[in-house]
């Protein structure tokens, strides 16, 4: 290739959007996040359970990867928010779960939040020199992805998974939001991962709770009695607020 041609490249790929997928925390390493706009998705439930604290009126959630750490707020004027394996944790105000914010428990209230899953991903997208970061949810999908599509930089989506094991319904998330920006902007993958996401949801779209009654982790909130949580969570674009770090808490951006 000749500089003419790398210039033409350069030129062609400037006016478009990078996206990547990372499908486990695990693989996190493997990726550069300096710099880039970090979608952290937990759809069941941390990311989905922060959208719907934010659209119920909470100043703000902090998300945090310990249940120590959030402990560290007894003493304030916080709501202290923990779940671990699916279950809310002994001596906290609430667990991991939308509903718990809904009928004013959380309006004008600040969440310290620590889950399983999602919000440790939180604070390691931050660690690694992220931008911004969003909490990624169906609820405010459309959102998420306007706001999305007018960014210059390039776009990770971070899944929480399950204890660092590859999980469905981020998965389809990924590619929800893939498919969606791409219908508002022109977008550069070069990600096998992020066409894997896409491809995935665009066959599973008309069907996502009947596809995630197969899932490991369907199954196992199905157990512990979170079906409504699931149905409420799977909802798409009900929300229009757009949630992510301002000042290390989580708000509306």
């Amino acid at each position: 290739m000749d500089s003419l041609d790398k210039i033409k490249i350069d030129i062609y790929y400037c006016g478009m959007i990078q996206v990547e997928v990372v499908i486990s925390p695990a693989l996190l390493s493997l990726y550069e996040v300096k710099g880039k706009v970090v979608v952290v998705v937990d759809v069941l439930r941390a990311t989905s359970t922060i959208c719907t604290a934010i659209h119920e009126g909470a100043e703000a959630v902090i998300a945090v990867e310990t249940i120590e750490s959030a402990m560290d707020y007894r003493s304030g004027n916080y709501l202290l928010a923990a779940e671990r394996n699916g279950y809310k944790v002994d001596g906290f105000d609430m667990g991991n779960s939308p509903f718990e914010c809904q009928h004013g428990k959380v309006t004008n209230k600040t969440i310290v939040l620590t889950t399983t899953n999602g919000t440790k991903c939180i604070e390691a997208a931050v660690k690694a020199g992220a931008n911004h970061v969003l909490a990624g949810s169906f609820l405010n999908l459309e959102a998420t992805a306007q706001w999305l599509s007018q960014c210059t930089e390039p776009i990770l989506i971070l899944c929480a998974g399950w204890k660092d094991k590859v999980n469905l319904e981020d998965t389809l998330y990924a590619g929800a939001l893939v498919a969606k920006l791409r219908q508002m902007a022109e977008l550069s993958i070069d990600c096998d991962t992020a066409l894997m996401a896409e491809q995935l949801y665009n066959q599973s779209q008309n069907n996502l709770i009947g596809v995630l009654k197969h899932s490991s982790h369907y199954k196992r909130l199905s157990h512990l009695s979170h079906e409504e949580d699931m149905i409420f969570c799977m909802q798409n674009s009900v929300f229009q607020e757009v949630v992510g770090l301002v000042e290390n808490q989580m708000k509306k951006m």
